[in-house]
């Protein structure tokens, strides 16, 4: 049944396979948690690595080297951030911008996808091309929905931050005009 049981019982392991259980424990650290991946933000980051790649793909069989690039390099960053939101590198390494460095990547990706998916279908008539233009186009989509996710959280986070910002601002301004007027 989906989803699986958090804790299933581990089966108990041959007394001459230790190696290969400790091994594949140590590659299950490298796994994004499942709490991660089934949130919203962990479900957006697969969806933009399996349109990326799907669109890679889809380059890689058609003639066009020309657009290859761009879907590589977003596969590789939404795998990079994939990692780094599910192993909180954000908290970890906190003289980084993430939320900016996330921001900037999406409405990029979401540009660059966007023109290429427009080339590809417009311009060339083989069916590869119009595989990939369909899936840059959907992936043009996540990638909106994921920047505009992030820009709604990053302005709530300067609206919180305003606000007690120019609270704290009137209060210097009353007791300055209390100090002024205490000194007339």
């Amino acid at each position: 049944m989906w989803p699986p049981d958090p804790d299933p019982d581990p089966d108990p392991e041959p007394a001459g396979d230790s190696r290969a259980g400790a091994a594949v424990l140590g590659l299950r650290a490298l796994l994004p948690a499942r709490a991660f991946l089934c949130s919203l933000k962990g479900r957006l980051l697969l969806a933009e690595s399996g349109l990326s790649f799907i669109t890679f793909i889809c380059y890689v069989v058609s003639s066009a080297s020309a657009f290859l690039t761009v879907p590589l390099l977003e596969f590789l960053l939404a795998l990079y951030f994939l990692f780094a939101d599910a192993m909180q590198l954000n908290d970890k390494w906190q003289g980084l911008c993430w939320p900016m460095m996330d921001f900037l990547r999406c409405v990029t990706a979401a540009l660059i996808y966007f023109v290429i998916s427009i080339t590809a279908v417009a311009k060339y008539s083989d069916g590869s091309y119009k595989a990939a233009g369909v899936f840059g186009f959907f992936a043009t989509i996540v990638f909106a929905i994921d920047f505009y996710l992030i820009f709604n959280e990053v302005a709530k986070f300067l609206k919180q931050g305003d606000s007690s910002g120019a609270d704290e601002t009137t209060v210097h301004r009353a007791e300055e005009e209390n100090s002024d007027s205490d000194s007339d």
